[in-house]
């Protein structure tokens, strides 16, 4: 494992801090008018997913984390897992709810999703970007509902509920952002 300087930490980046693996989710060099430079971060341990803030000095140093992203096809929830099968080599793994946490709202089976590991230790999975999925129950659009460009709730095929405009209907397909769960557009 390589030693790493403040200066090489970035978003992303996997590094072992205080003896726990972690990946920077904010990294900001700090120069202030008076006193040294330092790095404010704040980081998520990937064992117990805790974030954490903390400033590091000019001489921290840090060892690098083998980071590794596997693409798996999502296949089904059993109830206690979610079963994830790899792509190349058709193994099938399951991952428990509490690593899939919010992003369970928009698994669709057989969609492509991202598992994201940190020395071969499973921390994170990240669904496709976007979505294609069915409105499974809203209220009828009316006619000359668009011209206030308002919006209304609506709940697709993965459960989850989702606000769309005010035109779209029930059975009708759109393309949804789960990063933030917002419509974007029909399919």
């Amino acid at each position: 494992m390589a030693t790493l300087s403040i200066n090489d930490l970035k978003v992303g980046l996997g590094v072992n801090i205080k003896g726990k693996d972690c990946v920077i989710l904010e990294a900001q060099h700090v120069k202030p008018g008076k006193g040294n430079t330092y790095v404010r971060t704040k980081y998520r341990d990937i064992r117990t997913g805790r974030v954490n803030e903390e400033n590091f000095q000019q001489s921290a140093k840090f060892e690098s984390v083998n980071m590794q992203t596997r693409e798996m096809q999502y296949l089904y929830n059993d109830g206690d897992a979610y079963w994830f099968m790899d792509t190349e080599t058709y193994e099938q793994i399951p991952v428990e709810k509490g690593l899939v946490g919010d992003n369970e709202k928009f698994l669709k089976e057989n969609d492509t999703c991202l598992l994201q590991y940190a020395n071969d230790v499973l921390y994170a999975v990240q669904p496709p970007t976007f979505v294609e999925v069915e409105i499974t129950e809203t209220d009828p659009g009316f006619k000359g509902d668009t011209v206030q460009g308002g919006t209304k709730p609506a709940t697709i095929e993965t459960g989850a509920t989702i606000q769309v405009p005010l035109y779209l209907n029930q059975g009708e397909m759109i393309k949804v952002d789960t990063r933030d769960g917002k419509f974007v557009g029909r399919v």
